[in-house]
C-alpha cells in the first residue's frame, strides 16, 4: 500500500491519547511515514513502528483518498 497518495487526518480523541500515553507528534509522523502496515477489516489500517520502551501502534480507517487516525495506543 502507497501511502504517499493518502491525506492523513488526525482526530481530536487520538491526539490527546497519545499525549496522554508518552507519545510525541514526532512519533506520529514517524510512524506513518516509516512504520510498518498492516491491513485488517475492509477499510481499516494499523500503522506500527518499535521505538526503544515501547511500540506506537496507528489505528486508522481509509475513507476514500483520506486516511483518519481513529487512535493511537502504545505496547510494550
Amino acid at each position: 500500500m502507497d501511502v504517499t497518495q493518502y491525506e492523513f487526518e488526525i482526530k481530536r480523541h487520538a491526539l490527546i491519547r497519545a499525549m496522554q500515553r508518552g507519545v510525541t507528534p514526532d512519533m506520529i509522523e514517524a510512524t506513518l511515514k516509516g512504520g510498518s502496515i498492516e491491513r485488517f477489516g475492509k477499510n481499516n489500517v494499523r500503522f506500527y513502528k518499535r521505538y526503544r520502551r515501547f511500540t506506537v501502534i496507528c489505528v486508522d480507517e481509509v475513507c476514500g483518498d483520506r486516511i483518519k487516525i481513529v487512535t493511537i495506543e502504545t505496547r510494550c
